[in-house]
């Protein structure tokens, strides 16, 4: 699987959960700061149909994930 790109902030709570969900299981990730970043803001905004919530994770085939649980993330690293 190739490396998933996080959109998120260091005061979000669900950011930091996936973060470390993502690390203890060894799945590479580009995380992109939104709450320095307007552009990275308004990006996430959109990829996420609009949602303001975060984090929200682009997968390497393209699937979007708008806080996902850890299940969610499991079944999408697996392929579930």
């Amino acid at each position: 699987m190739g490396e998933i790109v996080l959109y998120g902030a260091n005061w979000c709570g669900d950011c930091r959960r996936a973060k470390a969900w993502l690390r203890e299981h060894e799945v590479p990730f580009t995380e992109v700061d939104v709450e320095h970043d307007e552009q990275a803001r308004d990006k996430a905004i959109d990829i996420a149909g609009g949602r303001r919530n975060i984090p929200v994770l682009v997968l390497p085939d393209g699937r979007v994930l708008v806080e996902p649980t850890n299940t969610d993330l499991a079944d999408a690293v697996t392929g579930s």
